[in-house]
């Protein structure tokens, strides 16, 4: 009896022994399987990114291969009414062949010849609003209302108004290849906040689309600002991504919501876009922001995201025309004398007129207006490249970096200053 116990017992402490060393097995053939699912797991993401920098690198070749230079022909293919007084413009080349992929968030620049004016061309920029595509170039434009004083109001020589009243399908126009230093690089899959406001949505939208059509898994946050749904465009568009890319978080915010607008629906946050609402909705700040719209908007947003902590290499923005958001070291006068203590002046040698810089004045175009001295512009803002002007002698100093460098022994002067007495071209 007690030989049957301890044999029974024996058996016991052997099942038991057996159950954890079974257990132990189990366990690491549970984690071995769990490592080579991560291993594998990882293997997979490092394929990706590769094949999308392979991607990135053949569109990067196709890209400068398939770039011209100077102006050429474009076809309006489809011109869609968007709504809140946005018009979108489908253009195709009219050589028809094919075009060049661009960077998202990069713009065009157009000449076009105004009906008030037969004598000179007028160059505007505008952002392109769509990811790549070979067959068409989306931009879409917001018409400007006229002045409040009828009296000033000048349709006619409103671009914009130009483009939505006499830009129809089929018009021909004068287009420069993508350019811009604003845009978003899909080799990389850190987080980003893409922000737009009113029209400005524009270049952050074309990021947005970037992103979808890249297959890209990276995390995006999307705010739209605007005052209610009577300017909030491309409704079902966002909707769709909300719904389809588990990636991405769409926020519409409305400043001045309307009876008409529902919450939940039309839009999310009833305030305008700002970082104390950034502060509510992000897990973190440790994101790189892109941003673009009304120059208040853009200037509080700069301001206040660096006052967050945000690294100010993790801010990025597109600014066209004289708002251009100026950083810290460019919102500096620029000194009226040289380092040695020397005034400086700037001679316009074929208006024949000398002018005493003062610093006063953000930029040489700016002193060149002021004086009765004509330099062509078109951005204002060191994109377009049509306020370069040569240098006879002298040389200047960039308040900005410029989108597009010009030559050697010239100058954008739209957002450059003296460094030493200077003579240009003009």
């Amino acid at each position: 009896m007690v030989d049957n116990i301890v044999e029974i017992a024996s058996i016991l402490v052997l099942l038991l022994i057996a159950s954890y060393v079974g257990t132990l097995v189990l366990g690491n053939l549970r984690l071995a399987r769990a490592a080579t699912g991560g291993v594998e797991a990882e293997r997979k993401l490092l394929d990706v990114r590769v094949a999308g920098l392979v991607q990135q690198q053949l569109l990067e070749r196709e890209r400068v291969e398939s770039k011209w230079n100077g102006f050429r022909k474009f076809e309006v293919w489809k011109k869609i009414e968007e709504g809140g007084g946005i018009c979108s413009f489908y253009l195709r080349p009219h050589d028809k062949k094919k075009l060049p992929p661009f960077h998202p968030g990069q713009y065009l620049t157009f000449r076009l010849q105004l009906p008030n004016d037969k004598q000179a061309t007028t160059i505007r920029c505008y952002s392109l609003s769509d990811s790549a595509n070979q067959e068409f170039y989306r931009v879409s434009i917001k018409r400007n209302p006229p002045p409040r004083d009828a009296a000033k109001a000048n349709l006619a020589a409103s671009v914009s108004n130009f483009f939505h009243d006499q830009i129809n399908f089929g018009a021909i126009l004068d287009v420069k290849a993508p350019a811009g230093g604003f845009w978003l690089d899909l080799t990389h899959h850190t987080p980003i906040v893409l922000i737009g406001g009113g029209v400005g949505v524009t270049p952050v939208l074309s990021m947005l689309n970037a992103v979808a059509a890249s297959h890209s898994t990276r995390e995006v946050w999307f705010f739209y600002g605007v005052r209610n749904k009577a300017e909030h465009i491309m409704r079902e568009h966002f909707a769709m991504m909300e719904r389809e890319y588990p990636n991405f978080h769409i926020n519409i915010c409305y400043s001045e919501p309307t009876k008409d607008c529902v919450a939940g629906v039309d839009y999310q946050h009833a305030e305008r876009v700002s970082v104390e609402l950034f502060k509510k909705v992000l897990p973190s700040n440790n994101y790189h922001f892109y941003l673009c719209g009304p120059p208040p908007m853009m200037t509080s947003l700069y301001e206040d995201l660096t006052a967050w902590g945000v690294p100010e290499e993790a801010v990025h923005f597109e600014a066209f025309g004289p708002a251009t958001i100026k950083k810290v070291a460019a919102q500096q006068a620029a000194p009226a004398t040289t380092e040695a203590g020397a005034a400086i002046s700037v001679t316009f040698a074929t208006s024949g007129k000398v002018v005493p810089w003062d610093g006063k004045v953000a930029s040489l175009l700016e002193l060149a207006e002021s004086n009765g001295v004509s330099i062509a512009s078109g951005c204002r803002a060191g994109n377009c490249g049509t306020c370069v002007t040569a240098i006879k002698s002298g040389d200047v100093r960039y308040i900005r970096e410029p989108g597009e460098k010009p030559e050697a022994g010239s100058c954008l002067t739209c957002i450059s200053v003296p460094k030493v007495d200077l003579v240009l071209n003009a």
